[in-house]
């Protein structure tokens, strides 16, 4: 499977152990790989043990190498996702490979429902021309060997990746390319997100309900269900991510900075900080953004309402608000005029709780994270 970054909200996801690069792309490895490999490793271990009459641990070996040649084939289909995006100029942030596959992480969306198409499907082709060349493997092999129950098995693994990950529901590749279609159709990329989310749900439903009953017809072994049902949990989560990423994309272009941006009330270097609040207070800014100004009147800090607000009441009649700020210009800067996906790209690659709009050379206001999620997001509580 194959995801760009997260909404605003959620910065981007931990990548894991860092592997080097391949092709010039970031590889890592989650740590949760770490249970994938126990399980194949044993599972698959035991099979070609009862195959091949293998020693118990030459059976873990053999499950450990195709854990090995597993992880080749998911790292495979995402390179195919990330050198298609990288043709088509999009940037490509890495590549994670995880418990239930991977994901190829782009600095930014695809320009065009084709590009979309092009970039879902790679992943997908490759999976396919992997399970091609390995059944061919497997028919010129005889059949009695290690290495054919390698290929054989690397042949049904890579098709059922194919034809599964080709499925139309996001946060699958078929996924994609269901939203690439309905955004070509309708010209709203959102929606076709918010389509493709809501028919991953119901592929995730259907998928749990469909190894239910293959395990009660003793069509599949139980052992194999939590692992199937997780599966479709991330499916049902991924989708619901999709649903509300879509629900967010369609509130960007309503981002204005003049009206979601704090004033700024300033006092000078050293005030005390309970006098700070109470000039603010006594003249109605209390909503306001304290800043702190040099000798010359110049902005240079701006109080961390956060900080301020841990300081126990009886200390801050002795606490300059300067112990409390933070430099302006540590703080990333929006201009004025930016437009909603100006925004967004600036808090995902900036994550923070504050941020300094400009217009021109001066700080004109301060943008805080809650409001602008608070905004998008109408409906959350937000904590102060």
């Amino acid at each position: 499977m194959e995801q760009t970054s997260p909404p605003p909200k959620a910065p981007v996801r931990a990548p894991g152990i860092a592997l080097g690069r391949v092709l010039g792309v970031p590889v890592h490895l989650h740590t949760s790989v770490a249970l994938l490999a126990l399980l194949v490793t044993v599972m698959y271990g035991e099979l070609v043990r009862g195959l091949l009459d293998l020693s118990a641990v030459a059976g873990y070996v053999a499950g450990f190498g195709f854990v090995l040649c597993l992880l080749g084939s998911v790292l495979l289909h995402e390179l195919g996702h990330a050198l298609t995006a990288r043709h088509f100029g999009i940037g490509v942030r890495g590549i994670t490979l995880e418990l239930l596959g991977g994901y190829t992480e782009m600095d930014r969306d695809a320009p065009s429902p084709r590009v979309d198409l092009l970039v879902s499907l790679a992943g997908p082709a490759v999976s396919f021309v992997l399970g091609l060349a390995a059944i061919g493997v497997t028919v010129a092999l005889p059949s009695q060997g290690l290495a054919y129950q390698f290929a054989f098995q690397l042949a049904v693994s890579n098709v059922l990746v194919a034809v599964f990950n080709s499925l139309p529901g996001l946060p699958l590749d078929g996924g994609r390319a269901l939203r690439a279609g309905v955004w070509a159709i309708t010209r709203d990329r959102h929606l076709g997100t918010e389509v493709a989310g809501k028919v991953g749900r119901g592929l995730a439903v259907g998928t749990a309900g469909l190894v239910v009953w293959l395990v009660l017809i003793d069509w599949l072994r139980p052992v194999a269900l939590p692992l199937v049902l997780l599966v479709a949990f991330t499916l049902w989560r991924g989708a619901g991510q999709a649903v509300q990423s879509a629900r967010l994309g369609r509130r960007f272009p309503l981002i204005d900075l003049a009206a979601l941006a704090r004033p700024v009330f300033t006092v000078a270097g050293g005030t005390p900080l309970a006098e700070a609040q109470r000039r603010a207070a006594e003249a109605g800014r209390g909503d306001d953004v304290i800043g702190v100004a040099d000798s010359a009147g110049r902005l240079i800090a701006l109080v961390d309402r956060t900080a301020a607000e841990a300081v126990p009441e009886q200390r801050r009649p002795w606490l300059a608000v300067d112990s409390v700020a933070r430099d302006v210009g540590k703080l990333p800067a929006i201009p004025l005029g930016a437009d909603g996906e100006h925004v967004i790209e600036t808090v995902r690659a900036h994550p923070g709780a504050q941020y300094a709009v400009t217009s021109g050379e001066n700080i004109v206001g301060v943008l805080h994270i809650t409001d602008l999620v608070q905004f998008l997001e109408p409906r959350r509580k937000m904590t102060k």
